[in-house]
């Protein structure tokens, strides 16, 4: 039966209340030719609200609307290559909404593109242009170390940011998303336990003045270089004051009560803010929560119940990291997915990433990685760190074995038109491996396991978390209040363009 979605408006919207469960753990007979392998709804509905699912995930927190002054302001920064270093790059460029949010990438071209509107699969980054100032580190490939996590449902986190959680909230108040009083740490703070002081009131707002920083993503190789953050920050204020009084201060005072004065603060909450907006939580799965039993597939039932089930009751056990109503823990965990590409520099073969440890030191958290939420996961690979999985069941299969997937890893799933850095890739995800096996032996708390599984588990796990997905993510018209449209060129006439590598308009 098709899901039919409710009128929708554009902004923060509700999800249902979740709870769920079924008497069909995960034995062989439930597979998908088995016809007699249906669920009991009401024991589903008992599962999920033993391991504490209440449902909407937006519930007591407040959120914009992107039709909000300061959300509009937010949306035409964010598609602004103005706030790129080279004009060449923008917030967008990564994080595209007709992109899931990311940018459909295993790694992300940022500035020195061979085409600068191209996004998506088909950005290539343009080797006849400087990696950095003398050419020195260029080897073929992507420039940006990992995978452009997704904007989708950001105001919904409320501990950290990034893959390493290197924007972090001191106070990770539930509901606050950072915004609780008690401070958020930065790569601008001091040390990783002092707040940063400029930091913004929200995770969101902090999190967004750092990828005008990186020289990869946004600020370019000659731009306020060499010069610190705050040097640049103010550079870039300096930018957009010179679009002159019916340029970029002329939107600030719309979204700022008549107020043209522009600076940084305003810049990154009001990005922010459009970010925030961004809440896409109503799926089929919320509707069956919500009490229609047809809105998701038996398979779909099948895969909800291994999801919420303990390993010891036949289940995955998937609910010990993907825990709660936005299906995370918001905790880093070793999963030991491909190291692919050119990793953060670090390791004996210099092209490894040891995740959370870069950013607290200590050796404990050693390739770990902060656990992705799950909503609309569907449209929000390629999975993992490094992106190296392109195919959502690949992804699944590697949660259930890390070690087989691994051994079994199909390098035909990624782009065969990407040029991707692979040399030490198996060496530096071996060494991943045997930190998740270390992890084992040691009992280390929250240490991933291993989960016995069938094909027929994998299409039902596959089936209920397609249930996570919006629809509103993948219909062009819906996402249209997000997209800068009917702007001309912006207020700099430097807005992204956004198109496909067919050329059509994303």
């Amino acid at each position: 039966m098709l899901y039919k979605s409710k009128k929708r408006n554009m902004g923060a919207r509700q999800l249902l209340t979740l709870s769920i469960a079924s008497s069909c753990l995960l034995m062989a007979s439930c597979s998908n030719d088995n016809p007699a392998a249906t669920v009991d709804d009401a024991e589903l509905l008992t599962l999920v609200s033993a391991v504490g699912l209440t449902g909407d995930p937006t519930t007591d927190r407040t959120l914009p609307l992107v039709t909000d002054p300061k959300a509009k302001l937010g949306k035409k920064l964010f598609f602004s290559k103005g706030l790129g270093g080279n004009d060449d790059s923008a917030c967008v460029t990564c994080h595209h909404p007709s992109l899931g949010g990311g940018d459909d990438l295993s790694l992300s071209i940022g500035v020195n593109a061979t085409t600068t509107d191209l996004l998506g699969p088909g950005r290539m980054h343009d080797e006849t242009k400087a990696f950095n100032d003398n050419n020195s580190e260029w080897d073929g490939g992507p420039p940006v170390p990992r995978n452009a996590p997704t904007t989708f449902n950001i105001a919904l986190w409320d501990q950290a940011m990034f893959h390493d959680g290197r924007v972090e909230s001191l106070g990770k108040t539930k509901g606050a998303n950072g915004d609780d009083g008690k401070g958020i740490v930065t790569p601008d703070s001091d040390d990783f336990t002092t707040a940063d002081p400029d930091a913004g009131d929200t995770l969101t707002a902090a999190q967004s003045r750092f990828p005008i920083t990186s020289h990869e993503e946004m600020r370019g190789f000659k731009f306020a270089t060499p010069g610190t953050n705050a040097e640049l920050r103010t550079a870039l204020e300096d930018k957009l004051i010179a679009t002159g009084a019916d340029g970029w201060p002329k939107h600030f005072a719309m979204a700022y009560s008549g107020n043209t004065e522009i600076t940084h603060l305003k810049i990154a909450e009001a990005i922010g803010e459009y970010e925030r907006s961004q809440v896409f939580v109503e799926s089929p799965w919320k509707a069956y929560v919500e009490g229609d039993n047809t809105a998701i597939s038996e398979s779909a039932k099948r895969g909800a119940t291994m999801f919420f089930s303990s390993i010891d009751n036949g289940g995955a056990n998937c609910t010990s990291c993907h825990a709660g109503d936005f299906f995370t823990d918001e905790q880093f965990h070793v999963l030991a997915t491909p190291q692919i590409g050119r990793g953060k520099g670090v390791g004996a073969l210099g092209d490894d990433d040891f995740g959370r440890s870069e950013v607290s030191g200590n050796l404990v958290d050693k390739y770990k990685f902060r656990t992705p939420t799950l909503l609309n996961v569907e449209v929000t690979g390629p999975w993992g760190h490094a992106g190296a999985y392109t195919e959502l069941e690949n992804m699944v299969r590697h949660m259930l074995n890390p070690v087989d997937a691994i051994a079994n890893y199909d390098m035909t799933q990624l782009d065969a038109n990407a040029v991707l850095q692979f040399e030490n890739m198996q060496a530096n995800t071996q060494l991943a491996l045997e930190q998740l096996q270390a992890n084992r032996t040691n009992n280390v708390s929250g240490v991933h396991q291993n989960v016995e599984f069938t094909d027929a588990d994998v299409d039902d796990l596959v089936a209920f978390l397609k249930a996570l997905t919006d629809p509103c993510v993948k219909d062009r018209d819906c996402l249209a209040p997000w997209i800068a449209e009917g702007m001309g060129n912006g207020p700099d006439n430097l807005k992204q363009k956004a198109f496909d590598v067919n050329g059509d308009y994303l």
